[in-house]
């Protein structure tokens, strides 16, 4: 029987990968030359399309930010507004903060954390290029946030979730951040179908953003569990483009998809009436 691979080893691989990215760039997709699977660079507007994005947004001035990965656009669906505080989980190189800080303005905040060094310094490089002063990256664990309690209008993530081994700490740790009122919407794969084991326990596929999916109706358990109310999920349109683009002539789309995720943190009861 083949062995599977310990929890330490799955994670200093995912760190790895996303490192050499940070390092030395990827327009590959989430599943990339550094991640898994297409060794084929792509077009960096083309994806970005595809993904969701729109023109202004890859012309915004942080192109160097935009490292092609992810498996949508959650800032197209987080309705953010003036002055909030947004976090973003798994931030990678910036892309998603510094299109968010747009949308908070001078008045509002944006904090990014990711557990990939040189990806927090790759996104620290752009914000301080930019003279942004109200966006931070903080190395750190998206099972574990260095986080206030309470503290955040929105959290967004792009294709990160389905890297953590405990999917459900993750979705407590949104719950206990977010201030009363405050929403989740987040863009990540999730599984449709069971996955045969050859490919959950295939590294390049965990860390190409395919193997770690969990189906989609767990996810919806683990939300609520988390406490999140109004809990929604529905696939991208793009979704079979975007993975045929990962694995040109595979059949993966038949095990998980590109997914918008979205839930709320209730009002006190107080608050409500």
């Amino acid at each position: 029987m083949k062995k599977q691979h310990t929890h330490r080893v799955i994670t200093d691989y995912i760190k790895e990968r996303y490192g050499a990215i940070a390092r030395n760039g990827s327009v590959s997709g989430c599943c990339s030359t550094g991640c898994s699977c297409s060794f084929e660079p792509q077009d960096l507007d083309r994806l970005s399309s595809m993904l969701g994005y729109q023109q202004d947004d890859v012309l915004a001035g942080v192109g160097g930010a935009n490292l092609g990965l992810g498996c949508g656009n959650p800032l197209a669906f987080a309705a953010i507004k003036e002055g909030e505080t947004v976090l973003d989980l798994g931030s990678g190189g910036g892309f998603d903060c510094l299109l968010a800080r747009r949308q908070v303005g001078e008045s509002g905040k944006v904090i990014g954390v990711d557990m990939t060094r040189d990806m927090v310094d790759l996104a620290r490089s752009h914000a301080a290029r930019l003279g942004y002063t109200n966006v931070e990256f903080i190395e750190g664990s998206i099972e574990n946030l260095p986080i206030k309690d309470d503290s955040v209008d929105v959290i967004i993530s792009n294709c990160v979730i389905n890297l953590s081994l405990d999917k459900q700490k993750v979705f407590q740790e949104a719950f206990r951040v977010l201030k009363s009122g405050g929403r989740l919407c987040v863009s990540d794969v999730v599984a449709t179908a069971d996955l045969p084991q050859a490919i959950r326990d295939d590294l390049r596929l965990l860390a190409g953003c395919v193997a770690g999916a969990e189906h989609v109706q767990i996810i919806r358990h683990l939300l609520v569990d988390a406490g999140f109310i109004s809990v929604r999920l529905f696939p991208k349109d793009t979704s079979r483009e975007i993975l045929s683009s990962w694995v040109p002539g595979s059949s993966i789309d038949q095990y998980v998809a590109s997914y918008i995720i979205e839930a709320g943190k209730p009002q006190p009861l107080q608050a409500q009436n």
